[in-house]
């Protein structure tokens, strides 16, 4: 038997130090009474392992050193919790390891990435988090920034063939927005993100909705090319933006209409026209050819690839109108032959000269108020138009009254000033 050293306090102190390293475990020596009467000797081992001070008695000597020296070990290298374990603890660890192992997970990390999840997601969601994650797409996204998104949609959107009128206006819209958001990936934009932008933009409730409209578009086209996950579309969820704002709907008076044209640039005087006497969409004007006005059957033909619509219309020309166009009966090609930028430079010379304020899509605003009042049919106004019924009687009703519409559409090139007409209503 291998002999037991005998107890040797340190510099005189009642305890024996176990160490490992840095790490020391007290052993102490202390002497209990027995009922008999006797001393007995107890050998006390100090275990602060799990963060409390416990003493463990023992009544050997040697069996208490390896105690001691075993508490040191474990502390010095981390395994104390490992230590402490039941054979229940012990157990499920076992079968935590084993789950894990095809992974090539360690627990440690296993259980670092679970406790990170709990607190990302508020609570015990982490299989309803992987769950939605593999439905859109995780780990199959392509990166892009919105910038290269932009282009490559206004590019696809060319080849199929949309106007440049249509390819301008996308691109324009949708690169200030990319500007907005510089080497950000498309996938990692939000809807706060979307909805910001949205509330940053100084733009008319009608122009903001244009903007969100476009916006769903590239994030629709990302979609469909992974390059952010399926059904996850940031712009579905910002504010609807109604069609026709918070405000009342804006029109001009016979005076300011006439003002306009006779303010306006020769080659800019049928676009006013069209869209106050016509009710004509500015981007179908833009489409619009002089073989497509009748001048002698006394209508406009709105094919279905210009309308908004898509649906093929016939616009009677009124007499006033005809009376405006009449000068340029023998052009030939697109009624307005000039860009985007060159429409908006007519219109602030127009606004310039005549000193009548441009008021955002009230010429169309202003023809379908007039002709309401005139002819007295919602159903009428919107086959001309190119609206619905509803919409029309919803809008444009009681908003003038028929004196007015009679000036409105005797503002002629003849008699621009002309706002009490002699009764010529069954020319309208």
């Amino acid at each position: 038997m291998k002999a037991i050293k005998p107890w040797r306090p340190e510099r005189n102190e009642k305890y024996e130090l176990a160490t490992v390293g840095s790490v020391g475990v007290k052993l102490y020596r202390r002497a209990r009474q027995t009922l008999l009467g006797e001393t007995r000797w107890i050998f006390e081992v100090v275990d602060n392992s799990q963060g409390k001070r416990r003493l463990r008695s023992f009544s050997d000597l040697a069996t208490a050193r390896g105690e001691a020296r075993r508490i040191a070990e474990q502390v010095a290298t981390g395994k104390t919790t490992a230590a402490s374990m039941s054979n229940a603890e012990a157990a499920a660890f076992g079968r935590a390891a084993e789950l894990l192992r095809p992974t090539g997970i360690s627990l440690e990390l296993a259980a670092a990435t679970v406790a990170k999840a709990f607190e990302i997601l508020g609570g015990d969601r982490l299989i309803e988090a992987a769950t939605f994650l593999q439905e859109h797409g995780a780990g199959k996204i392509t990166p892009r920034t919105v910038a290269e998104v932009v282009e490559e949609l206004w590019q696809a959107k060319e080849a199929r063939g949309k106007s440049a009128r249509y390819i301008g206006d996308l691109r324009a819209r949708l690169r200030k927005f990319a500007k907005a958001h510089p080497q950000r990936g498309i996938n990692n934009v939000t809807t706060a993100d979307v909805q910001a932008y949205l509330d940053s933009l100084k733009s008319v409730a009608c122009t903001v909705r244009t903007i969100r409209a476009r916006l769903f578009a590239l994030f629709a086209f990302a979609e469909a090319r992974g390059y952010i996950r399926k059904r996850c579309n940031p712009v579905l969820d910002t504010e609807r933006i109604s069609a026709n704002g918070d405000g009342a709907i804006e029109i001009y008076t016979p005076k300011e209409i006439a003002a306009l044209l006779a303010g306006a640039p020769e080659n800019f005087v049928p676009v006013l026209a069209l869209g106050a006497f016509a009710g004509l969409r500015t981007a179908e004007i833009q489409r619009l050819e002089w073989q497509d006005i009748d001048l002698a059957g006394g209508f406009i033909h709105i094919g279905a690839e210009m309308a908004k619509t898509r649906t093929r219309r016939l616009v009677p020309i009124v007499a006033n109108l005809a009376r405006w166009l009449t000068p340029y009966a023998k052009q030939r090609g697109a009624v307005w032959k000039g860009t985007e930028n060159h429409l908006g430079e007519a219109r602030t010379a127009t606004v310039a000269k005549s000193g009548v304020a441009w008021k955002h899509n009230a010429l169309r605003h202003s023809f379908c108020s007039y002709r309401l009042a005139a002819v007295q049919s919602a159903a009428q106004v919107a086959l001309e138009a190119g609206n619905s019924p509803a919409m029309v009687f919803r809008h444009y009703r009681e908003i003038v009254k028929p004196t007015d519409a009679a000036a409105w559409f005797a503002v002629s090139p003849e008699a621009p000033a002309n706002v009490l007409p002699m009764p010529k209503e069954a020319a309208i």
